[in-house]
């Protein structure tokens, strides 16, 4: 964890990202969606400070070190589990069960979002199976 506390501004500025699910003063969150971009792009060559500057982040707020630790964590990860291990388990796996069955709305929302992970690890498939084609 960086030692690093971000000010309301910095938090405000930084919510403001598409791929930031959450900001605290201590800690940022990214999407599911941002961490299997970063793979892609990293493994094309691109410096992990270029791939955040691209998602439109600003690095001066977010500091080098914090960039090259999330880097190497999800680079382990991924080496470790594949594209599911980037996945924000604690939407799964958040604790204690619920006692009550989930609502329609809310089966459907989770569904949403696992076919939004889905669509968007078969176009990162996609796109490493035609960098290999070539």
């Amino acid at each position: 964890m960086s030692k690093k506390l971000f000010t309301n501004k910095e938090i405000e500025l930084l919510s403001k990202n598409k791929y930031i699910k959450n900001v605290t003063n201590k800690a940022i969150t990214y999407t599911d969606e941002f961490k299997i971009l970063f793979i892609a792009e990293r493994s094309k060559g691109k410096l992990p400070i270029h791939i955040f500057q691209d998602a439109g982040f600003d690095t001066d707020v977010i500091g080098n070190n914090r960039i090259w630790c999330a880097s190497k964590r999800w680079r382990n990860i991924y080496n470790e589990s594949g594209a599911l291990g980037l996945r924000d388990s604690r939407k799964l796996n958040s604790g204690r069960p619920l006692k009550r069955e989930l609502t329609v709305n809310e089966i459907i929302a989770k569904k949403d979002a696992e076919i939004a992970y889905w669509k968007a690890e078969a176009e990162l498939l996609k796109k490493s199976s035609c960098k290999k084609g070539r």
